[in-house]
């Protein structure tokens, strides 16, 4: 629904300092095509830079009034609230993009399609409110069938929840088509899809059909994919983290050919709910050997899926510390690690592609 040219409005109302406006955050990172205006009114009026330190000249307004003279023709709920309900504060300016002809997309656990006052608001024929959190149509159980394709296949996996698997692919997908490989993406958050248009929204899927509806997602992104192209699956939720599910579909059903492991520079334990009890992260070494034990199961083709490179979250680091935090992972684990957003992906993509790891050859890893 949403295609890659139509100009956006991002609803951040009191998202844009903070995570948990980490949709229309990462929307503003990496969407390619346009967003006119910015709705918070905390902070209408600044710098999108000086907010966020995202270089995009993106107007920050007060209300969808102020907005409209833009010229948006889709407005997108750039929320993810705890919960994913609606905030109320949203609903009016909601309602006034829509009685202004706009589209709506959201991914918010919220049905803004079943919701009567905004449906009743929707002012001309054609007009649409896509709730991309919502299980796909023709599910089937998984049946290994990504094996089979002749393309790469990359899964992010990571040492927690929201440590940075989405923007990785990203920054790995824009350093592929720098060089003029056929890259493709894989969106399985809500963030993921409105960035690319397309995927799954894993969390609205019935477990027993996740895999299939990773396994159909998958099979459309790789469509006349040959064997260079690469295609990078968007991470969900951890193997470490106690309230995560998401893991073992995203194995299943894109049966890949390698892994790259996301880990937040400096954190010990798994980021959870007040009150609920600590869990601490193993060693990286340990969380490699079971991602990498659990990836090769359930495979018609034998492959044994490597750990291939850490992508290192260091965004609440200074520089020096940085390059410190990636010096000691790098000698605990030998494998090439960086931090895409800061450094580029383009050590990591090497690393990706190397297939002289698959021969157990350890010769190229960084010293």
């Amino acid at each position: 629904m949403l295609t890659a040219d139509a100009p956006l409005v991002l609803l951040l109302h009191g998202g844009l300092d903070n995570l948990s406006g980490k949709t229309g955050l990462a929307m503003l990172r990496y969407r390619h095509g346009p967003i006119v205006a910015v709705i918070d009114p905390a902070h209408a009026g600044r710098s999108l830079g000086e907010i966020t330190g995202i270089a995009r000249a993106v107007p920050v307004v007060a209300s969808m009034a102020e907005a409209l003279a833009f010229g948006p023709e889709v407005a997108v709920v750039g929320l993810a609230p705890s919960g994913g309900l609606l905030p109320p504060e949203m609903r009016p300016d909601l309602l006034a993009g829509l009685e202004a002809g706009l589209h709506l997309a959201s991914g918010l656990h919220s049905r803004l399609g079943d919701d009567l006052e905004l449906a009743a608001a929707c002012s001309r024929a054609g007009q649409w409110i896509w709730d991309l959190r919502r299980e796909p149509d023709g599910l089937e159980v998984a049946a290994a069938r990504c094996a089979a394709l002749p393309c790469r296949r990359l899964l992010a996996v990571g040492t927690d929840m929201a440590v940075g698997k989405m923007s990785a692919c990203l920054e790995l997908l824009a350093a592929a088509r720098r060089r003029d490989m056929d890259g493709r993406f894989v969106g399985t958050g809500q963030a993921g899809i409105l960035i690319s248009g397309q995927g799954v929204a894993l969390d609205a899927v019935r477990v027993d059909y996740a895999s299939g509806a990773v396994e159909q997602a998958v099979l459309q992104a790789a469509a006349g994919a040959g064997p260079e192209a690469l295609v990078l699956v968007e991470g969900q939720g951890s193997l470490c983290h106690p309230g995560s599910t998401a893991t073992l579909p995203l194995i299943r059903g894109s049966q890949p050919t390698g892994l790259l492991l996301v880990h937040r520079a400096g954190q010990s334990h798994v980021r959870s709910r007040p009150g609920a009890a600590a869990v601490a992260i193993p060693p990286l070494l340990e969380v490699i050997a079971a991602y990498e034990a659990l990836a090769a199961l359930g495979r018609p083709d034998g492959l044994r899926p490597r750990v291939r490179a850490i992508a290192v979250n260091t965004a609440t680091l200074e520089p020096e510390a940085a390059t410190a935090a990636l010096a000691q992972i790098r000698a605990n684990t030998s494998l090439v690690c960086a931090d895409p957003v800061r450094e580029g992906a383009d050590r990591l993509l090497d690393a990706l592609l190397d297939d002289r790891l698959d021969d157990g050859l350890d010769d190229w890893l960084e010293p």
